[in-house]
């Protein structure tokens, strides 16, 4: 399958950081977009952020008794 070329304007913020996480995963820009138009199209990023919202709402109130434990003794640290 060959390549085909994009071009593509963002922030300088988005663009800087496209290139330290594609670094960080050993991958080229190219490579790294990708990656995330797959991941997109194929409905993973969907799937994750249900699983995340199912979890958070699962356990929703481990998450209420440790701030409730953090504001009632202030400079402490819930676990």
């Amino acid at each position: 399958m060959g390549k085909t070329q994009l071009g593509a304007r963002v922030d300088a913020d988005i663009a800087e950081l496209a290139k330290k996480r594609a670094a960080d995963l050993g991958l080229s820009i190219g490579d790294y977009l990708a990656r995330l138009v797959q991941d997109d199209a194929s409905g993973l990023r969907a799937r994750a952020v249900e699983a995340a919202a199912r979890f958070l709402a699962e356990h929703q109130s481990v998450f209420d008794e440790a701030e409730d434990a953090q504001q009632a003794a202030p400079g402490t640290r819930a676990a």
